[in-house]
């Protein structure tokens, strides 16, 4: 799969079959429309292209939105690679974007730049300056500059938008297990190892803290997680706690996690953790030594979980 971080790089001779839309998490649900997309421009000798803008378009139009997103454009990439997507394009969504007509968005980018003989899209797809233009405008659009247009209909929307809903609501109530459940693949976090306070090492628990790659991110709930990660091409289990780490009073949230069989330097390295389950909830222990026995059990918790989930 080619990325393409600007519209404007971009060169297709063959033409291609389009879908357009934000794709946040690219869950079960995505998935089915993305794989629909990639059969359609394979019968057809096409090229299958997704087509989202960066920043969200909240982050821009609403100078306070607080929008938390389920992946980074980096783990999206990835995610689409493994569907056989032929091109992956970010469009930098600014104001002046935002600005564009309906009909100069869809001449010039879509069928001018992007070279679109088909586009598979919502019922309920609005584009154009202020979103005042619809599918309907746009199966105009298509008669008159050559293109079809196929519609993803409300039932299948319905369960793209119901999957989002719960997949956002789990990770924030902590439910790992139904949040993978409909993404099709464990939730994870990304980020380079930065130096902590150190104080696992003083109860013989060290652990690697991860500084988020963007603040978009969303965070599962404060908690204790059974995750996994590959390291030196290696497959690694931990147990991560995200949280403020209120016994040793902390007072900022942390991503860290304590691997059970691998004890190397990670400082300054990038490092992918997904998701596996969920422990507990963050406790405010009386005494470190309550913490290390807390510790303690659940990494008993976490190893007789693996040995039967993994």
């Amino acid at each position: 799969m080619e990325e393409y971080l600007n519209s404007s790089n971009y060169i297709n001779e063959s033409g291609s079959i389009i879908t357009i839309g934000t794709f946040d998490g690219v869950h079960l649900g995505h998935q089915a429309i993305i794989k629909r997309l990639v059969s359609s421009a394979n019968s057809e000798g096409l090229r299958s292209v997704l087509l989202t803008f960066f920043p969200h378009p909240r982050m821009v139009l609403q100078e306070n939105s607080d929008i938390k997103l389920l992946n980074t454009l980096k783990e999206k990439k990835e995610l689409l690679d493994d569907l056989q997507l032929d091109d992956f394009i970010v469009e930098p969504f600014t104001k002046e974007f935002s600005r564009l007509s309906a009909e100069a968005y869809v001449r010039d980018l879509l069928v001018g730049k992007l070279k679109a003989k088909k586009i598979i899209i919502g019922y309920d797809h609005r584009f154009g300056r202020n979103r005042n233009a619809d599918i309907t405008n746009l199966k105009q659009y298509g008669k008159k500059l050559g293109f079809e247009v196929e519609e993803i209909s409300a039932q299948q929307l319905d369960d793209v938008a119901i999957s989002s809903t719960k997949i956002r609501n789990a990770l924030l109530s902590g439910d790992i297990t139904t949040a993978n459940t409909y993404l099709g693949y464990p939730f994870m976090l990304t980020g380079e190892i930065i130096s902590g306070r150190a104080l696992g090492r003083t109860i013989n628990y060290p652990t690697a803290n991860l500084k988020l790659d963007e603040n978009y991110k969303l965070i599962p709930m404060n908690g204790v997680y059974i995750v996994k990660a590959m390291i030196n091409g290696m497959l690694e289990y931990g147990i991560t706690n995200i949280g403020l780490n209120p016994t040793v009073g902390g007072t900022e949230t942390s991503v860290e996690t304590f691997f059970l069989d691998f004890d190397e330097d990670l400082y300054n390295k990038m490092l992918t953790i997904q998701f596996l389950t969920h422990i507990r909830d963050e406790i405010r222990f009386k005494s470190l030594e309550e913490l290390k026995q807390a510790i303690k059990s659940d990494e008993v918790f976490a190893r007789n979980y693996i040995k039967q989930h993994e």
